[in-house]
């Protein structure tokens, strides 16, 4: 050959969008790519962006194979780079068209690194070393760095996962997924926004909780809707007052993933005093008997998908008429740092609706959650106040039941605000907080 190398610039068109979208698919062809034409793989990295794309390498001893993918357009941009001639380029570039499912490609081969204008240059490599060359090919092992990233136009969030999906499937809403992530754990995702993870999901779920309940002490009967991973309807069963725990999740196979991959979180669906059905929790509400619960928590996603009608004045005017009288409501109510517009509007929402003195709103540190501050929402049909409940019960509670972010101080502390927020609250979108 009279080159260092060949290069091959690759685009391939009518790709399936779906595998097109899915890093694990897209890492695993990238490698057996490499393999297929002869070349020694050292490393492969892949990054997954929300809601769409993947990008990644796989760096082998003759170079490497780049990609980045456009679902949207069923096209990908790759780059196959080879040195010496030991290894066929084309062969990758064969195998790839055919993973990909591609309509069609187009390509252009340079050859780098012309013999004719280089000098080679002899010294003593040995010289250069302060310690004795690691041989790659010796360990016969590949370094996988496979990322998970939920990204918005400024901010993005990344996990680093094992590359082996343990949960993907398509329902009539969403597309629910479980990675294996080495920093958290288990993660469930619903059309790829992360909804909890197994090293985390604990403080999202005891404050949504154990705050209404200890502020409440006569509840008997909670409603939650949504929640199908299971946390929250775990946290309330730890509470023996409650006589009966409904929970209303539409998606039944985000209970299938969570029992399957999250089972500690899915631990409590097989308690006799939980209802679990599987509905529309819209319907359920409109469809409820006034003054039923004495507790409702909405458990919902982002609005978007099917958690986007949870997020309206017409729904919690519903859920309002179903609170006995002396009911609570409680809501996850996103980022106010991450989701401002949305967080100021519900709370004015709130206000309209339960009154100016009878909603709080409380915060928790949540890391895998957009800017890892999340806040929770406490509107109170009587004069229940988070405020007041028995610090004494709490911290027994929390010991006994070995709560892992709960206590009677993060109680009280939770619902000391930021200035920032109480501005949002105070005076809404309007200022540049």
């Amino acid at each position: 050959m009279n080159a260092l190398g060949r290069h091959i610039l690759v685009e391939f068109y009518d790709c399936s969008p779906e595998l097109m979208n899915d890093v694990v698919h897209i890492e695993n062809s990238m490698v057996a790519a490499a393999e297929t034409a002869g070349a020694t793989v050292i490393n492969s990295t892949f990054h997954h962006f929300s809601p769409y794309g993947v990008s990644g390498v796989v760096v082998i001893q003759e170079s490497h194979l780049a990609i980045h993918t456009w679902p949207e357009y069923g096209y990908a941009a790759v780059d196959l780079f080879t040195c010496g001639d030991s290894v066929d380029p084309w062969v990758s570039y064969s195998y790839l068209k055919e993973a990909f499912e591609s309509g069609h490609g187009s390509s252009m081969e340079l050859r780098r690194g012309q013999l004719s204008l280089l000098k080679r240059n002899d010294f003593n490599l040995d010289a250069l070393r302060d310690v004795a060359p690691k041989s790659i090919e010796a360990d016969g092992t590949i370094t996988r760095d496979v990322w998970f990233t939920e990204r918005d136009e400024n901010i993005a969030l990344s996990l680093k996962h094992s590359g082996n999906q343990l949960y993907k499937k398509d329902s009539p809403y969403q597309r629910v997924e479980i990675f294996e992530t080495l920093a958290y754990g288990n993660m469930l995702t619903l059309d790829g926004m992360v909804m909890c993870t197994q090293k985390d999901e604990y403080v999202y779920h005891e404050m949504i909780t154990h705050v209404p309940m200890f502020s409440h002490t006569k509840a008997k009967r909670a409603l939650v809707i949504g929640g199908g991973d299971g946390g929250t309807v775990r946290e309330l069963l730890r509470h023996e007052q409650l006589e009966e725990v409904t929970l209303v999740e539409i998606d039944e196979l985000v209970i299938e993933a969570c029992k399957l991959h999250l089972p500690e979180t899915a631990v409590a669906f097989g308690n006799p005093r939980l209802n679990l059905l599987v509905e529309d929790g819209i319907k359920y509400i409109n469809d409820c008997e006034d003054g039923r619960y004495d507790l409702i928590i909405i458990d919902s996603a982002d609005p978007v998908g099917p958690g986007e009608g949870l997020f309206t004045a017409e729904f919690y005017k519903e859920v309002y008429r179903c609170l006995t009288p002396d009911g609570l409501m409680i809501t996850q109510s996103e980022s106010p740092r991450f989701n401002t517009g949305v967080f100021v509007e519900i709370y004015e929402t709130y206000k309209q609706i339960f009154g100016e003195n009878k909603v709080h709103c409380y915060l928790a540190g949540i890391p895998t959650y957009p800017t890892g501050t999340w806040s929770f929402s406490y509107s109170s049909k009587g004069d229940a106040h988070p405020l007041q409940f028995d610090k004494d019960a709490a911290a027994k509670f929390s010991q006994e039941q070995g709560l892992k972010y709960y206590n009677e101080e993060i109680h009280t502390a939770a619902f000391a605000l930021p200035n920032f927020v109480k501005e949002l609250l105070a005076n809404g979108s309007k200022k540049d907080i």
